[in-house]
Parts: structure tokens; C-alpha cells; sequence
């Protein structure tokens, strides 16, 4: 079976959760036979092909970008060049320049999308954009919401409540390093331990500038990795508030984030708005054992995240809330210690990449047997 994944960026070029995602599906999908490309826009696109442990990525040039949506006109051929080869054509919402490709092209077989998250701040041109969204949900043959939470909340997903099926991501932890004590020690030696840790792309729905003014003279450390939009202005705000209890890491090898994650005393996601749809490191926080952190915005985070078990679910956009859910960790490692027995317990009984890939499969397979009836 082949599988084409459509979205807008994709490692080597960028390193964020959704990617992570795509990556997750793609190992967790090989065990049946399911042979994986991935489409995306790219600002270098030499080489145009690179093969990879999981799938084969296909990179068309970007010619320009607007509101965030990346744009290719090459990438119309690339586009109806891997149709022409796949079996399953899988989508990944939102990219609205996916959706033009998708409408401007005959494509036959069966397709898929994951529906990540609403269309949030682009009020404006998500007006102009609408029509388009609808007839390309329309035209698909099975959308994907990653909770039941998120599902229960989004207005654009209940409109097409007939074809939407819940898959929650997951995560396999052999397709993460493992990293030896040595290794361990000697991330220990540039970062310390015992700190709370945030991982990911830093955007605006992040909630990092409430993280920032929570931690104002608490006695613990907090390191923050990634890199992205907002970096400038949270290294800006965290000199004007004096911290000292901050660490700006920027982009670390997979190898030196799991050492950040073991070394870790929590995981602090404080994302505050519903373009976080489910948060894979919260998921990747769980797999170690670390009790989580995270806010109340009805999405997948609360499905990972279970109120005073897992860890703490608080308000969102409150940095008093934040701050009071970071001191009891701090306060009373026994409870965090038993928060993040109970976080691995649920990664392993929900959670697993294997999981997700024996329903996605199945997705595909059902799909595929229905395709000679209606094409």
C-alpha cells in the first residue's frame, strides 16, 4: 500500500510537532506493508528527493509565503507526479495552499485528512479562505480529529460529523534515541536537572510569554527548547522581567531532548489558545514519566493530560495558575513522582505508536475496499 502525506513542511527542513506526527504514522504504519512519501514546501529545495528511515520526502521550492501558508507553484506537477503513484492520497489540516492543490488536480484514489486544528487567528482571511476549506472537506473521503474533545468543540468538524473518525496521535519510543548515562551526564553538565521543560516551535498560541511572567522569582529553573516567530521577543521579555531562572536552549539534537526529558522534574505546556490541538510533548513527556502541565482550551491536551492524575490542567492565560501548579510540583515531589507514574501508565495503555498505526491502517484498508463502488 503507498501512502502520500501532503503538508507543509517536514524534517530536514523544519522540526515541530505536527511533523513529528507524520513521522509517527509513517514508522507506525510499516509493519503492514505501508511504503510512505511525504510532499512539502521547502526553502532549499536541492536535493529534491530525500530518502529517509520512514518515508521519502519530496520537496518542492518555495515560491512565496503568506499568513504562514507556504506556497509552490512547482509544486503542482510534484504533486500529480506522486498521486499518479500513490494508493491513499493523506492530507494534513490546516494547509490551504493543500487544498488548491487537492481541487486543481484529478485525484482518483482514496484520500484522508487529519485534522490537526481550527483555523484560528486569520479571522479575516480565514473569511476568504472558507469556501475553499469547505468544498475541499467536502471532497475528501474521511477526515481525522486526534480527540474527542477537540471533535466535541470544533464547529468546522461538526459540520461534517458523517465522515469524521477519532484517532488519537502516538507515539513509538523506539524511534527516539537512546542515550547512555554518559550521555545523560554530560547534557546534565550544560543544562542541570530537576528544572520544568517546555519543548517545541515557539509560536504565539503557546502561552510562553505567560510562562515567562509565572516563573518571576520562583526558585526553579525552567528550560525552553526550540527555536521559531516568537523567539526574539521572548528573550526580550525575560531580560525586562530579570530571570535568571531561564534557559533559551534554541534547536538540540534529538539525542540531547531526551537527555532534557529524563533530566526533567515536569513538563510545562501552557499553549493557550485552540491552535494547540493536542501537543505531542505532552505525549513525549508522558513516555518518560514526567508529570504534566498544561491548560483547559477543549482540545487533545486534556485528553493526555488528566486533572490532578497525570499532572495539572489550569486555566488558560493565567500566570497566577500556571505559577501554583509549578510550586506544588516543586513542593511536593512525592506527588510528582506519582503524577508521572500514572502519565506512562495511560501513554502505554492509550498512547502508542502502534496503536495509531493498526487505526490508520484499518483506515486505509476500509477505504481502499470501498473505492471501486464509488470512483
Amino acid at each position: 500500500m503507498r501512502v502520500l502525506h501532503v503538508y507543509r513542511t517536514y524534517f530536514p527542513d523544519s522540526h515541530g510537532g505536527l511533523e513529528e506526527v507524520i513521522r509517527q504514522i509513517c514508522e507506525s504504519t510499516k509493519a503492514s506493508n505501508v511504503e510512505s512519501r511525504v510532499l512539502s514546501i521547502a526553502n532549499e529545495s536541492h536535493p529534491q528527493v530525500v530518502v529517509r528511515r520512514e518515508a521519502t520526502v519530496y520537496r518542492a521550492r518555495q515560491t512565496f509565503e503568506i499568513a504562514s501558508c507556504n506556497v509552490s507553484l512547482r509544486a503542482f506537477r510534484l504533486f500529480r507526479e506522486l498521486v499518479s503513484w500513490a494508493d491513499i492520497v493523506h492530507y494534513h489540516f490546516p494547509w490551504p495552499f493543500a487544498d488548491v492543490l487537492h481541487l486543481s488536480a484529478r485525484v482518483d484514489c482514496p484520500t484522508v485528512v487529519t485534522y490537526h486544528s481550527d483555523i484560528v487567528r486569520q479571522r479575516f482571511l480565514g473569511s476568504i479562505y472558507r469556501p475553499v476549506m469547505n468544498r475541499f472537506l467536502r471532497s475528501v473521503d474521511e477526515i481525522v480529529c486526534t480527540s474527542e474533545n477537540y471533535f466535541a468543540t470544533s464547529p468546522v468538524l461538526y459540520r461534517f460529523q458523517d465522515k469524521v473518525s477519532i484517532i488519537p496521535i502516538g507515539i513509538d519510543e523506539d524511534t527516539y534515541p537512546s542515550v547512555s548515562r554518559e550521555d545523560v551526564d554530560g547534557v546534565r553538565c550544560e543544562f542541570g536537572s530537576d528544572f520544568f521543560l517546555f519543548v517545541g516551535v515557539l509560536r504565539y498560541y503557546k502561552g510562553l510569554h505567560i510562562l515567562l511572567d509565572a516563573i518571576k522569582g520562583a526558585p526553579y529553573q525552567v528550560v525552553i527548547v526550540g527555536s521559531g516567530p516568537t523567539e526574539a521577543e521572548l528573550k526580550t521579555q525575560a531580560r525586562s522581567l530579570g530571570l535568571d531562572n531561564v534557559r533559551f536552549t534554541g534547536y538540540v539534537s534529538n539525542a540531547t531532548k531526551v537527555a532534557l526529558f529524563k533530566l526533567s522534574k515536569a513538563i510545562v505546556f501552557p499553549s493557550y489558545l485552540r491552535s494547540e490541538a493536542f501537543g505531542v510533548t505532552l505525549l513525549e513527556g508522558a513516555m518518560y514519566g514526567k508529570p504534566l502541565i498544561s491548560t483547559e482550551v477543549g482540545s487533545g491536551t486534556s485528553h493526555i493530560n488528566i486533572d490532578r492524575k497525570t499532572g495539572f490542567v489550569v486555566t488558560p492565560g493565567s500566570a497566577k495558575a500556571l505559577r501554583d501548579a509549578m510550586d506544588q510540583l516543586d513542593d511536593r515531589p512525592g506527588l510528582a513522582h506519582s503524577m508521572g507514574i500514572r502519565a506512562r501508565q495511560r501513554f502505554s495503555k492509550l498512547f502508542t505508536g502502534s496503536l495509531m498505526g493498526d487505526r490508520y491502517v484499518e483506515l486505509y484498508r476500509r477505504l481502499l475496499a470501498k473505492a471501486p463502488e464509488s470512483r
